[in-house]
């Protein structure tokens, strides 16, 4: 094989018509059109890319992190601060080309990194407008923003490309996945896509700079009124990947209008919940983590879908 053939071989990958890539498996044929359970067709719908300054330091830096927001999303949780987008209806259709552009464009911006945020259920366009970008001059780390809830076949689509996961780790308890994103599978998928991304990415590496070069890193809401199950998730964490991985260990949650009637899901997180779980990470052993202080609850957090940058 000639190496353009061997080009041509590598880019080959496209949308499937029978759309398996997340643990759904709806089998839509997105890319005839149709909407999957992630609420959007096949082709690329993106809804901001712009320097994004409220992820972990790590991360974000002082220049910020180059941040792709992607249309759509195969989890859907009914508390989700990003609905404008996650449910397709914000964003702009783009081709693989202009991923590309945008890649390096938030490069020469001096993004510490690109910032897929939910972009699995485009996985094949997403890895065409990488290693376009790759060949183009791409040089900064890129990111892999998840829900967690993710296929192993679909990370291996990726191998190679991502150099930092960035995945949530939401429930363990099946009933609460099941009751907040109707996804009872969520604990044992999530535990699965772990596993794949330490395997992929390896041990955590920083520059001089302190900013991450290679890693994991795990997020974790707490909810309120569902401080054991945070407890749970933290304690399966540290006792299987211990200083494999990093956990932020967030506050923010902030009620959105369609569950304030909830009685849970309702409030913001108390205080006092929020320092008991820190505790229990202090007490498990935890060291490699990040954690927020004060008020962290604001709007702030939720950028504008505007589409900057698309």
């Amino acid at each position: 094989m000639s190496q353009a053939e061997g080009m041509q071989d590598e880019m080959r990958t496209e949308m499937p018509d029978h759309c398996t890539l997340c643990p759904r498996e709806c089998g839509a044929d997105r890319r005839a059109g149709k909407t999957g359970v992630c609420g959007v067709p096949g082709e690329l719908q993106i809804a901001r890319a712009a320097l994004h300054m409220w992820e972990e330091p790590c991360i974000s830096g002082e220049e910020g992190s180059g941040a792709v927001f992607f249309s759509g999303c195969p989890l859907g949780c009914i508390f989700c601060q990003n609905h404008e987008i996650s449910t397709g209806h914000a964003g702009k259709r783009i081709s693989v080309e202009r991923l590309t552009e945008i890649f390096l464009e938030l490069q020469e911006k001096k993004a510490n990194n690109i910032n897929l945020v939910t972009a699995g259920h485009y996985a094949p366009l997403v890895r065409q407008a990488l290693i376009l970008a790759k060949r183009q001059g791409l040089m900064v780390p890129v990111v892999y923003n998840s829900s967690g809830y993710e296929k192993t076949e679909t990370l291996q689509m990726l191998e190679g490309l991502i150099d930092i996961y960035l995945p949530d780790f939401k429930y363990m308890d099946p009933e609460m996945a099941g009751k907040y994103s109707h996804a009872p599978d969520y604990p044992d998928r999530t535990k699965e896509a772990l596993k794949e991304m330490v395997r992929q990415v390896g041990v955590p590496r920083f520059d001089e700079r302190g900013m991450m070069k290679k890693g994991v890193i795990v997020r974790h809401l707490l909810l309120p009124g569902r401080l054991m199950d945070s407890k749970r998730i933290l304690r399966y964490l540290y006792e299987t990947y211990q200083d494999q991985i990093y956990l932020s260990i967030m506050s923010q949650y902030t009620p959105v209008p369609r569950v304030l009637e909830d009685p849970l899901l309702g409030r913001k997180v108390r205080k006092r919940s929020y320092e008991a779980l820190l505790n229990f990470a202090i007490g498990l052993g935890v060291e490699n983590a990040f954690f927020q202080e004060g008020e962290t609850a604001e709007e702030s957090f939720i950028p504008a879908f505007d589409c900057e940058g698309v």
